[in-house]
């Protein structure tokens, strides 16, 4: 280790252990205790050369030799305090006494060495304390004053310096003050250096935090505009970081959220307090919004004139698009739950009455023809009641027919047959079995269906369910005097089957569950209109199994159009997932010219 380290590691010990915490007070220290204590143990190793030169010093020399051990004292007094500021005052204090001591016995203030009275201050500078400047500059002027009142008055004792010697003392006070005040100069700049340095590092420190941190750190002026935004800003949103100062941040922000992401900066501004938000914000690659959670905290600003402060806004921005993917994919499993213990209600009040009510007519009236003797029944009376327990049980047969059937449906065990059949076959077919309810209802029941029809390949006995389920609906829910217009069409390689009522219609809200099991229509028609709910559902459901669809068209009071498209060739990879949302659009309506099959009440 050479001699020059040696020093300065001792001289690195020196700093007192609470300057250590901090690089500029640790450097402000150093630049302190170092060309004192060298300075000095410099001076004090040429004393004795200089003795051997001189001889007997004089009493002026005394006062400077005995006042280059205080520095040595006060950067003592610093490494075990680390009291800053009192070391200053106290080195402006040894200077200003040694100097105003040589200028009173060498001639006042126009002494030689009154004009080291300028560096008192000058060294108090380095401290970056205005206090301890004052005292300097307030010390310095104290001793020149009263160096010039003590000339003025006559009170200086005679002058230690020969006048020969006089000029030589004069060069020199004014070499050693410059050169000292070179001194503190050089110090001043190095100390900057330093200062710009570590500021430098510090910068660097945070940038690399803001390149390599995923969330967004942003300044805000007090009108929302940014002046600042990382660089994590052009990853998130695929756009440069410039793009987003000034108002470009704003300009990405979900319109119908930009009034919660001005009050949230502006409660920070002008609350002093922090503030979260959260609002949808636009990116472009891909083209789409993000979720993002803003926490937005104040920072004081000193203004230009130093009299007041301004304050600015500090946000972090982060992505919580995930998180809010997941809060909705909750949301939607409670509301799916919720729906879920509405329809097992629903269900359980739907079944007990559609099984209650064909039970109830079983048993009463059969027991009535047990008691046929007692009762005094006759022939015809006997015929009507059996023919009425027929009716309940077909009734109570086809809603349990009906539960197993979309039982089998929702479980994926029910079973498509394929064949060949003849689709306007089926439709005359169930709109013969469907003729008679119609009648009785007083409502027309028409079938429009071309002769060419071309053959399909599916499972009839699903094809008619289709049919029969759509008619009887249409049926149950027209008004009488009312029509219901039974259509099937050819469209590309589809088959079109409309079913259209001059009903009660639906309205938009109800559109949306129609389809959903044990659902009907209209809470204030709901019970008026027997049934389960499972029409439509099964119907829907026989569709997508088929890989078609089903559509609704209504209007309340103005009646219902459903159609139902099928592929005219069944293949088991066209069958669609099945979705418990109606759709809504529907073709445009086409009535067959070629053959019509019309059946009226």
């Amino acid at each position: 280790m050479t001699l020059f380290e040696t020093i300065r590691d001792h001289l690195d010990s020196l700093v007192h252990p609470s300057a250590r915490q901090d690089a500029m007070t640790w450097a402000r220290h150093r630049a302190f205790i170092a060309p004192r204590m060298v300075g000095c143990l410099v001076a004090l190793a040429s004393l004795p050369l200089y003795l051997a030169v001189r001889g007997a010093p004089a009493e002026v020399e005394v006062m400077i030799l005995a006042w280059l051990i205080t520095p040595i004292v006060v950067s003592y007094y610093l490494s075990r305090t680390g009291r800053f500021e009192s070391a200053h005052v106290l080195s402006s204090l040894a200077l200003a006494a040694v100097v105003f001591a040589i200028s009173i016995n060498t001639g006042g203030i126009s002494s030689f060495a009154a004009i080291w009275l300028v560096a008192v201050p000058l060294e108090a500078a380095l401290s970056a304390s205005r206090r301890v400047v004052a005292f300097a500059v307030v010390l310095a002027l104290g001793c020149a004053l009263t160096l010039v009142m003590c000339e003025a008055l006559g009170a200086l004792p005679p002058s230690g310096v020969a006048a020969n010697v006089s000029p030589l003392f004069e060069a020199l006070g004014i070499a050693t003050a410059t050169i000292y005040a070179a001194s503190l100069a050089f110090g001043a700049e190095s100390l900057a250096r330093t200062s710009k340095h570590l500021l430098d590092t510090e910068e660097d420190r945070y940038r690399l935090l803001a390149r390599n941190i995923s969330d967004v750190i942003a300044r805000h002026s007090r009108n929302g505009a940014v002046s600042f935004i990382s660089p994590a800003a052009e990853a998130l949103l695929g756009i440069p970081s410039a793009r987003l100062l000034g108002h470009g941040l704003f300009d990405r922000v979900h319109v119908a959220d930009r009034p919660a992401y001005l009050k949230a900066l502006s409660d920070a501004a002008r609350g002093h307090e922090s503030a979260s938000v959260e609002f949808r914000l636009k990116r472009d690659h891909p083209s789409d919004f993000l979720w993002i959670e803003m926490r937005c905290r104040p920072i004081e600003i000193p203004a230009a004139s130093g009299a007041d402060h301004d304050t600015e806004v500090v946000s972090v921005m982060r992505d919580v698009t995930e998180r809010k993917a997941q809060e909705h994919a909750l949301e939607s499993a409670r509301l799916a739950a919720e729906q879920a213990d509405a329809s097992k209600s629903r269900f359980l009040a739907t079944m007990s009455h559609e099984l209650r009510t064909p039970l109830n007519a079983i048993i009463g009236f059969s027991e009535m023809i047990a008691r046929e003797e007692e009762m005094m029944l006759d022939a015809a009376r006997r015929k009507e009641y059996a023919t009425l327990i027929n009716e309940s049980g077909l009734h109570l047969l086809s809603v349990v027919n009906g539960i197993l059937d979309i039982s089998k449906m929702e479980s994926g065990n029910f079973e498509i047959l394929p064949e060949p059949f003849a689709p306007r076959d089926a439709l005359v077919s169930c709109s013969n079995l469907m003729v008679l309810k119609a009648r009785e209802n007083g409502i027309d029941l028409t079938t429009r269906a071309p002769g060419d029809l071309p053959q399909m390949i599916g499972d009839p006995r699903a094809f008619k369910q289709i049919l029969l389920n759509l008619i009887s609906n249409a049926i149950k829910f027209t008004e009488r005097g009312g029509a219901v217009t039974v259509t099937a069409a050819v469209d590309g390689s589809r088959l079109m089957l409309r079913v259209i009522d001059t009903g009660v219609g639906i309205s938009a809200d109800d559109i949306k569950r129609l389809g959903e099991p044990f659902f009907q229509a209209g809470k204030t028609y709901q019970r008026r209109h027997e049934g389960t709910g499972l029409g439509l559902s099964i119907v829907k459901s026989l569709a997508e199994l088929h890989g078609g669809e089903m559509t609704i068209l209504s209007r309340i009071d103005e009646g219902t159009t459903v159609c139902v498209a099928l592929p005219l060739t069944y293949s088991p990879a066209d069958p669609k997932p099945s979705s418990n949302v109606a759709t809504l659009s529907l073709a445009p309506r086409a009535e067959a010219k070629d053959h019509q099959v019309k059946k009226r009440a």
